[in-house]
């Protein structure tokens, strides 16, 4: 969720929180205040009352409201003097009504020529409670309004106020470490944003000398390495030649013929993973996967004859990405060597590709792999000694600079690696 719409939600669960509070609090209110207003007027009739019955005895003939607000009935004078003034809501029946009505009624007792007499006058709350429901409604307009006043002023003040924010998102998500870009550049007053546009200036700078630093580090060293690795094998070969030589010294020199190249291999394979983690592989272009895998399939086709593993090939769709060429090359033939490699005699390789995964599957050990540790560095068959234990970090190195996911499972006997893109993947 967008921070301005966070915002939004939050401001209209507050005001809706806030206002249905006050709402609350506004409809008792203003019903206590409608009924002080009745009774009021209830206590004002009642005296009317008293003075025309004072003047007009008649009125005391009232007993049935009829068309009138009150009636009055005789009782006796221990009951008028247990009557206090109380008012009460109710229903009846009026006459200009067809339905109950809700009323408001003052139950009262007073002395007229040493008789005594109940009064109860009435006040129709019809007006009172149309009041309150439209007192409701207001409410209920007012929420609305205010939430429709936020919403247009997130989208119009508020983004304009969050713009330079924006402006230095979207330049952190272009940003490549691996070109020289000018800093961070935005025009505000903000004081918050400036900060923000100082710390990230320092970031990139301070990201953009380790970068650049590791990326020397691992040329010098790949230069620096390589070279008395590849003398130490060249001297050592002459020495095998030598003809004063036994066949103890020549196997011992042999030996470590085969370590220096297991060496050289190794120093390859972290030096790759190096360039692989700092990103220095650049143009990137749409590969095709069902290419390249074609390709290295005839290159290990030899290899697998020799140990007698039958390689199929189904492709029901074309797998293409946007990567750089070589690293797709060392993908697919690291996963192809890996197979075959690790196999048994007499096996098969079944490689399954379509629009959106790579699949490849070989028999070997009759037991399924720790999936946790498989694609860490240096785990590896210990009866496999001329292995590395790189290869699958370098591939799944590759996968996760690419935003691909390399999973392993294990069935019927199989080891299975498949190639999966990911749904915001771009191809």
């Amino acid at each position: 969720m967008k921070l301005l719409n966070q915002s939004l939600l939050y401001i209209s669960l507050a005001f809706l929180l806030i206002i249905g509070i006050w709402a609350i609090v506004f409809y008792f209110n203003l019903k206590e205040e409608i009924r002080d207003s009745i009774d009021d007027g209830l206590d004002n009739n009642k005296m009317l009352i008293l003075q025309k019955v004072k003047v007009d005895s008649t009125l005391l003939l009232q007993t049935e409201f009829g068309g009138n607000n009150f009636k009055i009935k005789p009782i006796s004078k221990q009951h008028a003097l247990s009557i206090n003034d109380r008012f009460k809501d109710t229903l009846m029946y009026r006459q200009n009504e067809s339905d109950l009505e809700p009323v408001r009624i003052l139950h009262s007792a007073f002395e007229h020529q040493d008789n005594y007499y109940q009064i109860k006058i009435i006040s129709s709350l019809v007006e009172e409670d149309d009041l309150v429901e439209e007192a409701f409604w207001s409410v209920i307009w007012l929420f609305i309004i205010l939430i429709t006043s936020i919403i247009i002023i997130n989208n119009i003040v508020l983004r304009k106020i969050w713009k330079p924010f924006y402006k230095i998102l979207n330049q952190l998500k272009s940003f490549r470490i691996d070109r020289n870009q000018l800093p961070l550049r935005i025009t505000t007053n903000t004081k918050e944003f400036k900060q923000l546009q100082q710390a990230s200036n320092a970031l990139i700078q301070h990201a953009q000398k380790a970068y650049t630093s590791q990326k020397q580090f691992t040329e010098n060293a790949s230069h620096e390495l390589q070279t008395p690795i590849a003398v130490i094998v060249n001297k050592l070969e002459l020495l095998l030649e030598s003809e004063k030589l036994n066949e103890v010294d020549a196997q011992t020199i042999a030996e470590v013929i085969d370590i220096a190249d297991r060496l050289k291999k190794l120093n390859n394979s972290l030096l790759l993973l190096a360039k692989i983690e700092n990103k220095q592989f650049l143009a990137p272009q749409t590969i095709s996967l069902n290419e390249v895998t074609t390709t290295f399939l005839s290159d290990f086709k030899d290899w697998a004859a020799f140990k007698n593993i039958e390689i199929e090939l189904k492709k029901s769709g074309d797998f293409n990405y946007n990567m750089n060429k070589a690293l797709a090359e060392i993908l697919i033939s690291n996963l192809i060597r890996n197979a075959v490699f690790h196999n048994i005699k007499d096996g098969i390789v079944e490689i399954n590709i379509t629009e959106e995964k790579f699949t490849i599957c070989n028999s070997g050990i009759s037991e399924a792999l720790d999936p946790k540790m498989i694609f860490n560095r240096f785990v590896k068959n210990p009866s496999k000694s001329q292995s590395t234990g790189l290869g699958l970090a370098i591939c799944k190195a590759i996968c996760k600079l690419y935003d691909l996911e390399l999973t392993y499972h294990f069935a019927i006997n199989k080891h299975c690696f498949t190639i999966y893109k990911k749904s915001n993947s771009l191809i």
